[in-house]
């Protein structure tokens, strides 16, 4: 009932062991009430950071170094609403947001996609799919006039605007029936490649450049697939959770001979590629039409599942996951 938003250091290098283990306990460094469960949350910039509410209003919060204290700096009193935007009541849950300073985009259950300015009042643009179906979550790519997104509800779905030049739209079956879809990746080097993750537990890969299928279906978890993001300099990993409790590592680079990997060996190094750079003839291994055959090594990374596992983020060997055990897990050896 009584819902915050805190902020918690866990970064004292002092006592970080030599295996790169942390040893210390993280400790709070401020919190404040937030009205509404939190559906979503993603930094804007180093001060501010956009919390989505279950009550339909978007929350713009400032972390106050000096004296470790957060405010409201802004909020969108019910960005998202089944009734009347004005009244008091028929909030519809803000299941997502996205941020590239100073836009914002929010999803709801209203199935309208919300596009804010940090400095504006009101909403630059609102887009209403399917009114009886949510949308669980987008991904956005905002940079100069070009701006991508992908939400979907059974449907995967994309559109993109490339400034005045009109727009494009493109709808993706993921199969015969509507399977509720609750997360998205998109690979860092290859846009093209997009991994989807839902309520059947299967992990789909599409190529939105074609067809209106995914490439391939892999029979992954037994629940729920609650998160899905593959590594943001070694998109040759990906990692994807579930409500049974499982944090599965896919490495498509293992015993694959006729393209480079990605990854340097060990894994202790990190190569960074930029779209400029990329090879586009590059030929990867998540667009086989079965990647599991002879070239995709799977691991459980938590052996003794328990509880579900419900969201997760990767940063070089660095990998964090929290459960509903109301702990936070954090893995600085990915590739040890």
């Amino acid at each position: 009932q009584d819902n915050r938003i805190s902020f918690w250091s866990a970064d004292d290098l002092g006592n970080v062991g030599l295996n790169g283990e942390y040893h210390g306990e993280p400790h709070l460094l401020c919190d404040i009430q937030h009205n509404g469960d939190v559906m979503d949350m993603q930094f804007l910039d180093q001060e501010r950071i956009v919390v989505a509410s279950s009550t339909g209003t978007v929350t713009i919060f400032r972390h106050h170094q000096n004296n470790q204290t957060l405010s409201a700096n802004h909020r969108w009193e019910r960005a998202h609403y089944h009734v009347d935007q004005d009244t008091s009541c028929g909030g519809a849950a803000c299941t997502g947001v996205v941020c590239n300073n100073p836009e914002i985009v929010t999803v709801g259950e209203d199935g309208r996609i919300n596009l804010f300015r940090a400095d504006q009042k009101d909403a630059v643009r609102t887009i209403v799919c399917h009114t009886d179906d949510p949308v669980n979550e987008a991904y956005v790519e905002l940079g100069g006039k070009h701006m991508h997104k992908f939400m979907y509800y059974g449907w995967f779905y994309s559109k993109s605007w490339r400034g005045e030049r009109g727009e494009r739209t493109s709808w993706k079956m993921l199969s015969g029936d509507r399977v509720p879809l609750h997360c998205v990746d998109r690979h860092p080097n290859q846009q093209h490649i997009v991994a989807t993750g839902g309520q059947d537990g299967m992990l789909s890969i599409w190529d939105i450049r074609q067809g209106t299928m995914p490439v391939s279906l892999l029979n992954a978890h037994e629940a729920e697939m609650w998160e899905v993001h593959f590594h943001p300099s070694n998109p040759d990993h990906l990692f994807t959770c579930s409500e049974d409790g499982s944090l599965w590592h896919w490495d498509s680079s293992t015993n694959v001979s006729e393209k480079p990997s990605f990854l340097h060996q060990g894994g202790r190094s990190t190569t960074y590629l930029s779209h400029n750079t990329i090879n586009q003839s590059v030929v990867s291994a998540w667009l086989s039409n079965d990647p599991t055959k002879d070239r995709m090594e799977i691991t459980n990374l938590i052996p003794n599942q328990t509880l579900s596992v419900n969201s997760l983020d990767v940063l070089g060997p660095c990998l964090v996951y929290g459960t509903d055990a109301e702990a936070i897990y954090v893995n600085r050896q990915l590739f040890a």
